[in-house]
């Protein structure tokens, strides 16, 4: 199986978060890509480039995404077969994204941190109110960077029960 992560506005593919994750995923067995959207600042244009990567994909695939890369990640799974969703901090509900309503047809688990000054936590909580996924509300603001040991060890539990 293989895992896609899809990074926030402002960060880059292969970010400090996404590399401790990546080898968590790789430990597991997990193969693992990190889409680059450096060069796009729209989110559903950067949803387009993800459907068309995932679209050659022959392995079942998990999509993590964090911030903008949460919101892109889930808008994809509306059109592709992920086995799972895993978000940080996305940015769900927020004023000029196209996308308001979300449909999902698979395991979401979500991580927010209380102090996010820049994705309100009221939009996780609506979101996984709404849809009944898995919520993990912890310490730290939006990058999450001071519990990162926390958010290694949900996603080490999300992906092991994944397979």
């Amino acid at each position: 199986m293989k895992v896609y992560f899809s990074h926030g506005k402002e960060s880059g593919p292969w970010g400090s978060k996404i590399k401790r994750l990546s080898k968590i995923a790789q430990g597991l067995g997990y193969s693992v890509d990190s889409i680059d959207y450096s060069t796009i600042d729209d989110p559903d244009l950067r949803v387009e480039l993800l459907v068309k990567t995932l679209a050659k994909e022959e392995k079942d695939f998990i999509l993590v995404g964090s911030s903008m890369g949460g919101y892109v990640s889930l808008v994809a799974a509306e059109q592709v077969n992920a086995k799972g969703i895993f978000l940080l901090a996305p940015a769900l509900f927020m004023k000029g994204y196209a996308k308001q309503k979300y449909e999902y047809n698979t395991d979401i688990e979500i991580v927010h941190g209380w102090s996010d000054g820049i994705i309100p936590v009221e939009h996780s909580i609506k979101f996984a109110k709404s849809s009944d996924c898995s919520l993990h509300l912890i310490s730290g603001d939006h990058r999450l960077n001071t519990s990162i040991e926390v958010v290694e060890k949900l996603f080490s539990q999300f992906l092991i029960s994944q397979t």
